[in-house]
């Protein structure tokens, strides 16, 4: 038999699409105000193992820190402004833990669509990870959607949490998408567009 979709059809990019710095705590505010019931974010891994949010292997494009955000502990890029680079309103805004924006979502009762970013050669090991701290976090709650372009990650992140859904990201069309899907155990196949 199968299950109906649980998650809505339009999802925030980032957690408030364009409208705040991405991957913050307050662009989640900013989507839970404009009504959405899902976010999309990027979570990675720090140096000593703390889950975050960040799209971009290094800090330098949504932060005042540069270099690879992977490289650094938690305790230094907690220090870090992640708002001033989008506007002085968000001045101060922090990189926020995996669980901090789990609270964020059970506050705001919102979905979430977890893309496991992991920094380079560290695929498996933050897909595992995030996939342990997402089926933690999110208890109680509707399964968070765990997608990635990184076939290892995910397969890490099925192989550690196999009951979490999955998402396989496709930079382009691929022939192989069925295999790649069925090999991952995943729900939903997403292509990247570019305008």
């Amino acid at each position: 038999m199968t299950q109906a979709w649980p998650y809505p059809p339009i999802v925030a990019h980032r957690g408030g699409g364009s409208l705040a710095p991405e991957n913050t705590l307050a662009a989640i505010d900013v989507g839970a105000r404009h009504g959405h019931k899902m976010i999309e974010f990027d979570a990675k891994l720090a140096q000593d193992g703390q889950v975050f949010l960040l799209h971009d292997d290094t800090l330098d494009r949504t932060s005042n820190g540069w270099g690879v955000a992977g490289d650094l502990p938690w305790d230094k890029l907690a220090q870090l402004d992640a708002g001033n680079w989008y506007g002085a309103a968000f001045k101060g805004e922090r990189l926020p833990l995996l669980a901090e924006v789990a609270q964020r979502c059970r506050l705001y009762g919102m979905m979430a669509n977890i893309e496991i970013k992991p920094t380079h050669g560290a695929d498996e090991e933050t897909g595992r990870r995030v996939a342990q701290a997402a089926r933690q976090l999110w208890q109680g709650q509707t399964d968070p959607l765990l997608s990635s372009f990184s076939v290892a990650a995910l397969a890490a992140a099925q192989a550690a949490e196999p009951t979490l859904p999955r998402g396989l990201l496709l930079e382009r069309w691929q022939d192989d998408w069925r295999a790649l899907t069925d090999q991952l155990g995943c729900v939903s196949l997403h292509i990247a567009h570019r305008r």
